[in-house]
């Protein structure tokens, strides 16, 4: 569970479009107020779909090969297929000049709950839903495992927490650095989604058929 998770978290992290989104916020009128905001509406997001879990299964992982268990592995596997579908998907489309969403053109006068709305909106679905499928195997009466869903929920949000403290402690160096790297990933933000997409829907689709035969 533990290495399924690093997985998914840091690719929920490095996740372009939710980071662009983050980086515009920061840079708007009250951005350091907005991006807390959009900060602690995602990582309340991540919280909520593993406490919906952890009140399905009762804090006790099903046992190996039960049907709870079954499914859980199948919705992992479904969804690495669906990544890998995606990813490839993607990587053979066109390519077609970027355009900013229509919201940016209105994020100086968006409000604190616009921002912690964009959270929500922009949570890479997919990624967060191969989460949930794994924390049914948590164990909430061993702390190692209480270790895990944290480092899970963290990891998930680091790079949220460094640009919002990067742009506390060092606000006129942050605001060039963060612009400098929203234009990098816009350019490659096709690349960097096909990537993730493949990487994890792969390493998923692996282990999720290795759990079944074993």
């Amino acid at each position: 569970m533990v290495l399924d998770l690093i997985v998914i978290g840091a690719a929920i992290t490095l996740g372009p479009l939710h980071n662009s989104a983050f980086i515009l916020l920061l840079s708007s009128r009250r951005g350091v107020r907005k991006g807390l905001a959009f900060l602690l509406s995602w990582l309340a997001n991540l919280v909520a779909v593993i406490a919906c879990v952890v009140l399905l299964t009762g804090g006790t992982p099903p046992v190996h090969h039960s049907a709870p268990s079954t499914a859980a592995v199948a919705a992992k596997l479904a969804i690495g297929v669906g990544l890998v579908v995606f990813g490839g998907y993607r990587s053979r489309r066109p390519p077609r000049p970027h355009q900013p969403p229509r919201w940016t053109e209105r994020v100086d006068d968006a409000s604190l709950g616009t921002a912690a709305g964009l959270a929500w909106l922009l949570q890479p679905w997919a990624m967060v839903g191969a989460g949930a499928a794994t924390v049914v195997d948590a164990d909430l009466s061993a702390a190692d495992d209480w270790l895990a869903l944290s480092g899970y929920c963290l990891l998930a949000t680091l790079s949220l927490l460094v640009m919002e403290l990067y742009t506390v402690w060092a606000p006129g160096a942050a605001h060039a650095r963060l612009e400098a790297l929203r234009t990098w990933l816009e350019e490659h933000q096709d690349q960097l989604i096909v990537t993730l997409s493949l990487l994890v829907g792969l390493y998923l689709t692996a282990r999720s058929i290795y759990e079944l035969v074993t």
